[in-house]
Order: C-alpha cells, then sequence, then structure tokens
C-alpha cells in the first residue's frame, strides 16, 4: 500500500503537465456508443466520482445514456480531528453534497447509498460485490453494453483499490467493460511510474468542464475548512484540484469481453462468404474511394512508410485496392492479396494499369504467397482472425519479411461486432510476438497506424 496523506506536497499539476498526459491517446468509444452502453458508476466516497469521471458522467448524461450510481460509504472520517462536527454530522452534510454534485452532473440518474463504513471497505468485499453485481444486472443490458466506472485498483486509499479491485472481479466475471478513474495516484504518482502511459483521455467539452468544476464545488466540506480551527482544515486544497481541473479526464479502459464472445466467432475462414457478400451488395461498402476519412488514413499510411521505394511489397488484405494502387507505385513488384473474390475482383481493375502488379485470392494465415518481400501491409484485417490465427499471421509475417524490411499495420479502434479482437489488441500482439524496432506510431480515437522494421542480419 502505498504510504500518503492529503497534507503532502505530492507531484504538481506542472510536472504532470510536462509528462506527456495531455498526449495520451482518446478512449475509442464515440457518442453513439457511449449513448448505446448503460454505465454502473461506483464511488467509495462522496466527491470520488465528481474528482475522478465528473467530465465524463455529464456526457453521458447529454448523450442519454443509462447512468446508474453506486455510492459505497458517507465519507464521514474525512476529518477525525474536528473540533465541530461529528462523524454522523459529517456523514448527513457529506451526503447531501453527493446529491447536490450529482444534480450538476446527471439529474435524472438514481443512486443507491450502501451505509458501509468510511475506511474499511476491504473488509466488506462481500456486500460491495453483490452491490455491483445488482446494480448492473439492474440494466437489463447485454454484457458487451454495460461499462462499470469505478475507483482505479491501485489508487493507493484503502478503499479506493478494495472498490477498484471489486469492480475489475465483477467485470472480469461478467464481461462487462471498466474504466478505473485515479484520484490519489496523481498525488503520489510522478511521471516515472508506468501505469499512466497505458491509459486514455476523454477530452471534454467547455460544457462538460463546467459541470465538473460545479460538482466539485459542490462538495464543500472538502474543497473549503469547517472551520478555522485545528482538525477542520480543507481536505483538497488548490494545488490537488489543479489535477482535476484539466480539459479532459483519464481512465485505465477494459473493453468488455462480451464485445469478443456477442457474435458467432468468426475466423479467417468465414472471411471469403461474409465479405463476398458484402462487396455484392455494395462496389465500396466502407466508402473507401469517397470518405475523407479514408483518404486521409490513406495518406498517413503511406507517409509512414519510411523508404521511399522498395523491391516487393504486398498487402495483405487488400479489399478493393483503393491503397494498393498508391503501395504499387512505390515498389518494384506488388501483390495485393484478400479472401474476398468479390472484392478482389475491384482490386484487380484498379492495378490493371500498373504491369508489376498482381493479385491473389489466399485466406490467411492459413494461405500466404511465396517468395520473400521488404514491404508487407496489413491494414483492417487483423481482427478478423482468431488469436491463434493472429499469431500465426505473425509467424507468417517473420518468416517471409527480408531483414531490415517494413511491417505497416492499422486498424480500426472500436470493437468489431461479431469478432473476437479489436484493432488495440492486434497492435499489441504484433509488438509482444515480434518484438521488432517500432519504426513509427500514429493514434488517434478512431485508428492505430503502426510501423515496424525486421531486424537486419547480424553480421
Amino acid at each position: 500500500m502505498v504510504s500518503f496523506t492529503h497534507h503532502d506536497a505530492g507531484t504538481s499539476e506542472d510536472d504532470w503537465a510536462r509528462s506527456g498526459v495531455a498526449a495520451l491517446p482518446e478512449l475509442p468509444l464515440d457518442a453513439g456508443e457511449l449513448a448505446r452502453t448503460a454505465f454502473v458508476v461506483l464511488a467509495a466516497h462522496p466527491d470520488d466520482e465528481s474528482l475522478g469521471a465528473g467530465g465524463l458522467i455529464s456526457r453521458l448524461h447529454g448523450l442519454g445514456a443509462e447512468v446508474r450510481v453506486l455510492l459505497c460509504t458517507a465519507g464521514e472520517a474525512s476529518h477525525p480531528d474536528s473540533p465541530t462536527a461529528t462523524p454522523e454530522q459529517l456523514a448527513a452534510l457529506r451526503l447531501r453534497e453527493f446529491a447536490a454534485a450529482l444534480e450538476r452532473l446527471v439529474p435524472d440518474a438514481g443512486w443507491r447509498y450502501l451505509g458501509l463504513p468510511d475506511g474499511s471497505l476491504a473488509e466488506h468485499r462481500e456486500p460491495v460485490l453483490a452491490a455491483i453485481r445488482e446494480a448492473a444486472a439492474a440494466t437489463a443490458r447485454p454484457a458487451d453494453r454495460v461499462v462499470l466506472i469505478a475507483p482505479y485498483r491501485n489508487d493507493g486509499h484503502t478503499d479506493h483499490d478494495a472498490l477498484g479491485s471489486a469492480a475489475a472481479e465483477v467485470a472480469g466475471a461478467s464481461g462487462y467493460g471498466l474504466l478505473e478513474y485515479p484520484v490519489w495516484y496523481w498525488l503520489w504518482a510522478g511521471p516515472g511510474d508506468p501505469a499512466w502511459q497505458s491509459w486514455l483521455r476523454v477530452p471534454l467539452s467547455p460544457g462538460e468542464e463546467r459541470a465538473k468544476a460545479q460538482a466539485m464545488a459542490a462538495h464543500t466540506s472538502q474543497v473549503q475548512a469547517l472551520s478555522d480551527r485545528p482538525g477542520d482544515e480543507v481536505l483538497l486544497p488548490a494545488a490537488f484540484l489543479e489535477h482535476f481541473s484539466r480539459p479532459w479526464e483519464t481512465f485505465a479502459w477494459q473493453r468488455p469481453a462480451g464485445v469478443a464472445g456477442s457474435g458467432p466467432g468468426y475466423g479467417a475462414a468465414d472471411a471469403e462468404a461474409l465479405f463476398d457478400a458484402v462487396h455484392t451488395r455494395n462496389a465500396d461498402p466502407w466508402q473507401y474511394a469517397t470518405s475523407w476519412y479514408e483518404q486521409r488514413k490513406r495518406a498517413l499510411t503511406l507517409a509512414a512508410l519510411p523508404e521511399r521505394t522498395y523491391a516487393a511489397g504486398v498487402e495483405i488484405g487488400c479489399s478493393i485496392g483503393t491503397l494498393s494502387v498508391k503501395l504499387a507505385e512505390r515498389c518494384d513488384t506488388f501483390l495485393a492479396v484478400d479472401a474476398s473474390s468479390a472484392a478482389l475482383a475491384h482490386a484487380a481493375r484498379r492495378l490493371e494499369h500498373l504491369p508489376a502488379a498482381h493479385t491473389r485470392h489466399l485466406t490467411v494465415p492459413q494461405d500466404w504467397p511465396e517468395g520473400a518481400f521488404d514491404l508487407i501491409v496489413v491494414s483492417e484485417l487483423g481482427y478478423y482472425l482468431s488469436p491463434a490465427e493472429l499469431a500465426a499471421l505473425f509467424e507468417r509475417i517473420e518468416a517471409t519479411l527480408l531483414p531490415g524490411g517494413t511491417l505497416a499495420l492499422c486498424h480500426w479502434r472500436h470493437p468489431i461486432d461479431g469478432w473476437e479482437l479489436d484493432g488495440d489488441t492486434v497492435h499489441a500482439t504484433a509488438r509482444r510476438q515480434l518484438r521488432w524496432p517500432d519504426a513509427g506510431l500514429h493514434r488517434e480515437r478512431d485508428f492505430i497506424l503502426e510501423v515496424f522494421r525486421a531486424p537486419e542480419v547480424l553480421p
């Protein structure tokens, strides 16, 4: 357990601002995905919800998402040496403040108070687990449409850690999503701690910032002194509150496991029939040729390739060939591969003016093109494989890419209904399995683009 008190100066917000925390990638859930999801907000004490997730809660309310709030304790132990307020008086005061704060964030949210003792949630794990399960079940949503919002399980405060750990247990067992918000972490941790570097940001609108600020201010007993007498000092001083005045909030994100298992468990063998049907109905079902999003992503992919030209390139999962044409222009020889014969027919027509470019109907990783390549591009394909197939794909790439060659991966970061993987998982698997030098990374809310270099042959 981390040792600290609210009297500690801790890490300043200036230090955090210099750390790069403002450049963390965004949570890959858009307004529509948030609106379709039910959220259970968990607070160990009144004010946790406002500090850690007030802006997000305000957004959810504005989008019409279902929000349920569970408060574990009244925070009656916040001023144990107060000469002016008993624990019972503090409990009543802080519950009123909690209601006032929620009125500013999500006025119509139902909230439940468990009445557990402040500072002892670890000793009341079973009722906490039961309450979380009950609140999530009451949404009557499938697992992939439920997200728990809880204190970070390693926040350093015993109650935060206990509640965060309980939330993680329920989320893992039931397949719910989990957003963990840090509070005291910003005080005792520092930029050198690795935990925050894998977290995600939720940028806040000016209206969401205002709602959060009003909610924090509603917790008067914490942000102002109870009196000028010793023991009634401010619990959350201005320097600490600076961490929660950022125009974004930060979360550790665990996507719903229900997304992975919500469909029939498709894999590579299903790709031909599924995508042939899609391309038969629509020659360009994802607007590759007309969408500015696709045009911009294509331009970024091409710009990220470290070499001007390549001897032999292959695109795995070329679809209708909009990226293939541009890749082929930079390769002496080029092969476009796809499992869908319908999509591949469109790609062949796009490439027919380039004599060194060819297409081939293959279902990877079971099938694989002959030869070796100094450029392999895998775009929007990895999550259409099972985990075992994805591992086999990277084995094929490792065996085929020439020393010093370029591997470019680009994938959508949102959940893919009916498929087990998502874009972030695909890229994390590549980094873990290949262990190749990273030659470039671009990540934003909707997609991740990453370039790797195969190791050079040792002399």
